[in-house]
């Protein structure tokens, strides 16, 4: 963009070329949007609530934007222009293990572990970086056409959000696009998808900027599920006036774990899932 303006065309047709560069460095950013709280709820799906099984540190200067586990240890992701990085965490103590720091003009996203990579998605950038899950250095990078919000695996292929109700399928051997799908509930769209985690075969979604988690069938992105985690900060005595709103999932599956954190939330929580009460009671 820098050079634009020592090109020289007519008026129209520099107005043109404008016209479309702006096009092309929104392309598929313009459909992010926050999630529908009023229609998400009232649609008739299964509701899960939560019971607190452990509370541990974490960084409250992490501006979470991804989160992993993998073999006792966390990885983790965070954002902001110029705080961007990615860090191995020690779950029992939230203490940073490695962290590496991202160029001031990325804002860092979602993460995901492929093999023996960590890849990682910035947020306006329209690029992605690879990395070295040993020793935490940069491997390679690659673009894509949207903003990046969230990204996970099935072991098949990488699984990425952009904010809006789409949900898109990468090759994980050179993160060209596979497909897509649409995620709704009821019929109605779900906007906000933003951090990912696959587990039991659906991916669960972190819904920007609520409380609310959806689980998604990734053959049809139907939400067969949703996960209510208002008041959890309480629960966990976690001081309301400078953290942001929750985003991190990770999974443990050989112990059948599932944690959640926020941005800036000084906790890291392991849930378990209760099937609502009055849910229950109303099929009786």
């Amino acid at each position: 963009m820098a050079g634009i303006k020592h090109i020289k065309t007519r008026p129209m047709a520099r107005l043109l070329l404008l016209v479309l560069l702006a096009a092309a460095l929104t392309a598929g950013s313009a459909s992010a949007d926050k999630v529908d709280i009023d229609s998400f709820t009232s649609s008739s799906i299964k509701t899960y609530s939560y019971k607190i099984i452990n509370s541990y540190p974490h960084d409250p200067n992490a501006f979470t934007q991804g989160l992993e586990y993998d073999d006792g240890l966390l990885y983790e992701g965070t954002g902001g222009y110029g705080q961007s990085s990615l860090r191995r965490v020690d779950i029992q103590t939230g203490r940073v293990v490695d962290i590496v720091h991202l160029e001031d003009e990325f804002f860092a996203e979602g993460i995901a572990i492929w093999k023996d990579r960590i890849i990682q998605l910035t947020w306006r950038s329209f690029q992605g970086f690879v990395w070295d899950k040993e020793n935490l250095t940069r491997t390679g990078s690659f673009s894509y056409r949207r903003e990046g919000w969230g990204i996970t695996s099935d072991a098949t292929r990488l699984i990425m959000s952009d904010g809006s109700d789409a949900l898109y399928f990468l090759d994980p051997s050179d993160y060209s696009l596979q497909g897509s799908i649409r995620v709704t509930a009821d019929g109605e769209p779900v906007k906000g998808l933003n951090e990912l985690e696959y587990i039991n075969d659906m991916i669960y979604a972190n819904l920007w900027p609520s409380t609310w988690i959806a689980i998604i069938s990734p053959d049809t992105g139907e939400v067969t599920g949703r996960i209510d985690l208002s008041g959890i900060m309480d629960e966990g005595g976690i001081p309301k006036r400078r953290v942001d709103v929750l985003n991190g999932i990770a999974y443990d599956p050989s112990e059948d774990r599932l944690f959640v954190t926020g941005k800036l939330w000084p906790s890291l929580f392991e849930i378990e899932l209760v099937e609502d009460s009055n849910e229950q009671l109303n099929q009786q």
